[in-house]
């Protein structure tokens, strides 16, 4: 039954993003070229895949655990702020923006970094008993959230990444696997047009998909899971440049 529910799941998810970016592409709401993005390539790509993952991920996460669902909805909303008002600014990181910060301008990024931080801490906080945990909990789906995001840099990077990164946790548990299910249904619906460049998922997409990657691990470890997912997450967002160039190098 477990296997049932966890492959309902993936395929439910997949199938609401798929309709999702349909849907999207066919009504391009506040005009098409509202949508549109170059890509690494110079090419003219749709930001559609990132709202559809993002919604789809974000109910099929949340059919699992509320509160889980409703981080992944936050840092999806946070992303597309950043697609929208962030579009076209050179800086990248979270040192660039720290430093915007400490010069008195609130940049996208900033406010992309805070926000998802807060969703993931208020998410642990609702996953985990112990404070320590809870912590750890938070740090872990936005250090999660965060990753996904850096490997974002060609075609097919980030969906990739959240197939590998969420299938360890599809054998730990219910409620991890139905959580990883639907993050990797999600992924797997868009990878296709992602890799062809007729669709992207932005920072909308990387950051709800890997948001929702972390729950999963949340869900389905224990405090020393939880320290080591985080300390390698905080490391790969001290290294950020590295891990996009390490991402942008693979074939």
């Amino acid at each position: 039954m477990s296997v049932r529910r966890t492959g309902a799941s993936s395929l439910r998810t997949a199938a609401l993003t798929r309709v999702g970016l349909g849907l999207l592409r066919a009504t391009a709401p506040g005009g098409r070229e509202r949508w549109e993005r170059r890509n690494h390539a110079g090419r003219a790509v749709g930001l559609y895949a990132g709202p559809a993952c993002a919604l789809a991920t974000a109910v099929g996460v949340g059919r699992v655990r509320t509160a889980a669902g409703l981080a992944v909805l936050a840092a999806g909303a946070c992303g597309a702020y950043d697609d929208v008002v962030g579009a076209g600014d050179p800086r990248s990181g979270f040192q660039a923006h720290l430093a915007a910060l400490r010069q008195g301008e609130v940049t996208s990024g900033a406010v992309k970094l805070f926000g998802i931080s807060a969703a993931g801490l208020a998410a642990g906080a609702a996953l985990k008993e112990r404070p320590l945990d809870r912590l750890l909990a938070g740090a872990v789906i936005a250090g999660a959230a965060h990753l996904v995001n850096l490997v974002d840099v060609r075609p097919g990077r980030a969906a990739v990444a959240v197939l590998a990164l969420g299938a360890p946790a599809l054998p730990r548990g219910r409620a991890g696997a139905r959580t990883a299910a639907a993050a990797m249904g999600a992924a797997a619906a868009v990878l296709p047009d992602d890799l062809a460049e007729r669709t992207m998922l932005g920072d909308t997409g990387a950051h709800a998909l890997g948001a929702a990657v972390g729950a999963a691990v949340v869900a389905g470890t224990g405090r020393a899971g939880l320290v080591a997912h985080a300390a390698a997450l905080v490391a790969a967002a001290a290294c950020g440049d590295r891990v996009s160039a390490l991402a942008r190098s693979l074939v």
